[in-house]
Order: C-alpha cells, then structure tokens, then sequence
C-alpha cells in the first residue's frame, strides 16, 4: 500500500516479465535487488519516487497500478490482460478459464469487445473448436466499425481467419488473409506493450504459416523479424517460438545436423529463460528426431 491505497503488484511484474527485465536488471541505477523483491513478494511499496522511476523504464503508466475510479470494467480488463498473457505462454486452458468468467453483459466498449472476440476466437483455435463458431468469434471484430485503435484487432481476425483455413488445409484461402496482414504489419505503430504482443502474434503465426506451405525463405524473414521486435522492445516471451521455427524450417531444408542442433539449442536457452515448459517439451522432441537421423 502507498498512503493506505492499495497498488495492483500483480500488473507491475506482468510487465516486468513482458519487458524481459529481471528484478536486478529492473533495478539497476534506481534501487536495490532486494527493495524491488520486497515490493514484488512482500507488497512493501518503494517511496514514490523510486515507484516511478521503476515505472518509466517499463513504460507502464503509473496509473495502471491504482484503483481506476468510476470504471467499471476493471475486473474484465485484468482478466483479459491475464488471458492475453498466458495466449503468448502458449497456456491455453488457463487463458480460456480466465475468458470463460466473462460475460457480454460485462463489457460495454466496443474496443474491449474486439478484444474478447480476438482473444476467444486464437484460444479456440488452438483447443481446435468448430471452424463455424471460430470463424463467427472473429466476424464479430469485422463487422464493426474501424477506427484508428481498432485496426490491430482487424488484422488479428485476418490471421487468425487464415490460421482456419490453413488448418482445414485450403492454403490459397489461407493465403489470401495472410497476405492482407503483411501488407501492413511491417512498422505497424506500437503505442503499448500489448500493442507490441499482437503483432509479435500476427508475425509469428504467419511464419508458422508460410512454413507449412514450404515458402521457408519468407518464413525465416517473418522469424527473425519477430526477433528482432523482442530486441527492440525488451520482450523475451516470443524470442523462443520464433528461434523454434527457425530451427524446424532448417530440418526442412535439410541443412546439416549441426546447423540444426545450434538454433534448436539458441531456443532452449531461450525457453529456459522464459521458464516456458512447453516449449522446452517441444524442443527434446526436435532434438532426439535430429539425433536419431
């Protein structure tokens, strides 16, 4: 608590996660290691001063952290930033359960209903729901009205359209929405971290994308660009997916063992580093197909 109000830690270290900052790296030239593991683990709240600065280098407005006064939406807004979050995590039944104490009635902006149909509509995907209700999740993000903050939300439908049909194996329909995506995701402007999160997403699946259909040359640049918006923003959680890919599209370029071993090995240090167990499961199995050619 500062002055008896109560501070929303949980949202500090989401973004200091996010950002790929650790508690040492956080506090360097501001506080020590120890001052900022007591905030995180023990609620004792830094002065003012120190709190802010924390907050600058994470470009987290310092009134994310209070109580929002005369909204109403503050419960649904945190479970769809945790939901979000655990979409990146590849943690799937965890962001769905989080969705699933959501209501219509509980959200009145439009914005934040995008939100929802975009966040549904990728967790069903990956649960492999019907391809009419998915499909309906992002209809609901197409055919209302664009504006300016809205358009992020219309290219998260166009992919996640795309990743339907990719999966349904009709690659030239698929291909169809991707190609509407990259025409304007490359520089697309980031006002917040989320912002950043969804175009690592549209990045990434289209990598996904363009590997299946065996154009590895655009999926490589789609990858690696995806790593470089880690760099460039300071997050780490799609660093591992993307060096992943790169490594399964050398094993289908056939290129030597040992090219192969030394990304799947880049995305293991990386996963260990994001403590991302799946992706760690994901990358033994790589390897001990690569061993055993």
């Amino acid at each position: 608590m500062l002055g008896g109000v109560v501070i929303n830690i949980e949202r500090f270290i989401q973004e200091r996660k996010a950002m790929g900052f650790s508690q040492i790296e956080l506090a360097e030239g501001i506080c020590t290691q120890a001052t900022l593991s007591r905030f995180e683990n023990n609620g004792q709240v830094p002065n003012l001063k120190l709190l802010i600065k924390l907050c600058n280098r994470l470009n987290l407005p310092l009134g994310e952290l209070f109580p929002k006064v005369g909204v109403r939406h503050t419960d649904t807004i945190e479970k769809m930033n945790r939901a979000e979050f655990f979409l990146i995590t590849s943690e799937y039944e965890q962001a769905a359960e989080l969705l699933e104490a959501i209501t219509m009635n509980d959200i009145e902006s439009p914005l934040l209903a995008m939100r929802y149909h975009y966040l549904k509509g990728y967790i069903m995907i990956f649960q492999r729901a019907s391809v009419i209700d998915t499909l309906f999740m992002f209809d609901q993000i197409l055919l209302a009205d664009q504006t300016s903050e809205s358009e992020i939300f219309y290219l998260l439908a166009y992919t996640g359209i795309g990743m339907i049909y990719s999966r349904e194996d009709d690659q030239e329909k698929a291909e169809f929405y991707f190609h509407k995506v990259l025409e304007k995701i490359y520089n697309y402007p980031t006002k917040v971290m989320e912002d950043t999160w969804r175009v690592l997403n549209i990045v990434f699946q289209s990598s996904v994308f363009y590997s299946n259909i065996h154009e590895i040359e655009i999926s490589n640049a789609l990858a690696r660009y995806a790593i470089s918006i880690c760099s460039d923003n300071h997050v780490t959680y799609y660093v591992a997916r993307a060096a992943i890919q790169l490594a399964k599209n050398a094993i289908l370029q056939k290129q030597p063992k040992n090219v192969v071993l030394e990304l799947i090995y880049d995305a293991r240090a990386y996963s260990k580093l994001n403590r991302n167990q799946i992706a760690l499961k994901e990358l033994a199995i790589l390897e001990k197909e690569v061993m055993n050619k």
